[in-house]
């Protein structure tokens, strides 16, 4: 997969260069291709934004050094720009873009885009319901989400598959040394050796995360029997 980011701020992707990420590009498993948008600019002072028509505070970003510096692009893939009034990001839609051949993010600054520049994307997506000085931040968590699913990035291949939000509900509680910590003791289920009662607790356990924590993630999770039943137990054993 190859990833092109307009942006004003490149070297803040640097995070995006380290940990299994960062080893993922040395192994060329996929790519990051940085381009500043203020190199597309005509003008001996690179202005990028200027005043909004009518009047107002702040700046808008203009079209044309974004539009130069899309254009300069081999190929481009799914454009996604990054803001407030987008759909929620998610990991449905990280699983989604993991399958593309290539994507381009357009990261915003100051008082956002003029209004034009988004008939250049082919989707708006936000993080959340609140604002941040640029899109970087947003197009760092929405790479990281989305390039961690692709083959061979993470150690181990079954870590994705398991995590939370994969199947709809939290991910179950994990332990590892020491088996006794000042009283606090592992679940003994877990170091049985019985897979099978070790996949029935987890499941149960990852149901009791969903419940307690994210309760709204149940409205649109189509519980089988066997979850209703479990489901039953948890709230008896909760209450």
């Amino acid at each position: 997969m190859k990833i092109n980011v307009l942006t004003l701020f490149p070297e803040m992707f640097t995070p995006l260069q380290t940990s299994m990420l960062g080893r993922g590009l040395e192994d060329n498993k996929w790519q990051l291709n940085l381009v500043n948008f203020r190199d597309f600019t005509s003008d001996v002072h690179h202005h990028v934004d200027d005043t909004p028509y009518g009047g107002g505070a702040g700046m808008v970003l203009q079209i044309l050094p974004i539009k130069k510096a899309l254009d300069s692009l081999p190929s481009k893939g799914r454009v996604i720009i990054t803001a407030p009034q987008g759909h929620k990001f998610n990991q449905n839609l990280a699983q989604k873009w993991s399958t593309e051949e290539e994507l381009t993010f357009i990261c915003g600054h100051y008082e956002g885009f003029d209004q034009r520049v988004y008939d250049l994307a082919d989707e708006v997506v936000s993080i959340g319901d609140y604002v941040l000085t640029g899109g970087e931040l947003p197009t760092m968590s929405m790479i990281d989400a989305t390039v961690r699913l692709l083959p061979g990035i993470l150690g181990n291949a079954a870590s994705p598959v398991e995590e939370s939000f994969s199947h709809g509900l939290l991910e179950y509680p994990q332990y590892t040394r020491p088996e006794d910590f000042n009283g606090e003791k592992v679940p003994p289920v877990l170091i049985s050796g019985n897979h099978q009662k070790i996949a029935d607790w987890r499941h149960k356990e990852a149901l009791r995360a969903t419940y307690l924590q994210r309760p709204d993630m149940l409205e649109n999770y189509e519980l089988n029997a066997e979850e209703q039943k479990m489901l039953a137990e948890i709230k008896e054993e909760e209450n």
